[in-house]
């Protein structure tokens, strides 16, 4: 088994994907305030809400436990509205040697479709994927929907 992987989900924004965009790129700090029972806060330790090399921290909850992870801003596309997030420390570090997760907002047709790519490096092979946790984006971005 490879220790290497990427998981893709794709899934419809009726609001408007550059309204997600801006509230991750910009906003961050909100996203507890509109779904306090997955993320329960986002704090910049270094640097400035979208700007590459910026260090950011989430409390969330995934799988019934809180959990906490720091991650840099890796890489901001205004016009592909994308934005690529590291993880540097936290607990998913415990299982994965590097964790990358990239948000990214595209339209077909009259259709904001927002894509979550997380690319991983498992420390072993008794590690899992991380399907749990793109099933957790999908929500994420669903509630965040229903309650913009």
């Amino acid at each position: 088994m490879g220790l290497t992987g990427k998981l893709i989900a794709q899934i419809e924004f009726k609001h408007g994907g550059d309204v997600l965009h801006e509230l991750i790129k910009h906003k961050p700090h909100h996203i507890s305030n509109m779904v306090p029972h997955l993320v329960q806060g986002c704090d910049l330790h270094e640097g400035e809400f979208g700007k590459v090399g910026s260090k950011i921290c989430w409390t969330y909850t995934h799988e019934g436990k809180v959990k906490k992870g720091k991650q840099v801003i890796e890489a901001v596309e205004e016009e592909n509205k994308l934005i690529k997030l590291k993880l540097l420390e936290g607990d998913l570090m415990e299982e994965y040697k590097d964790f990358i997760v990239t948000i990214h907002v595209e339209t077909k047709g009259n259709i904001d479709m927002v894509s979550w790519t997380l690319e991983y490096e498992m420390r072993n092979e008794d590690v899992s994927h991380p399907i749990s946790l793109l099933a957790y984006f999908i929500e994420l971005t669903k509630e965040i929907e229903a309650n913009h």
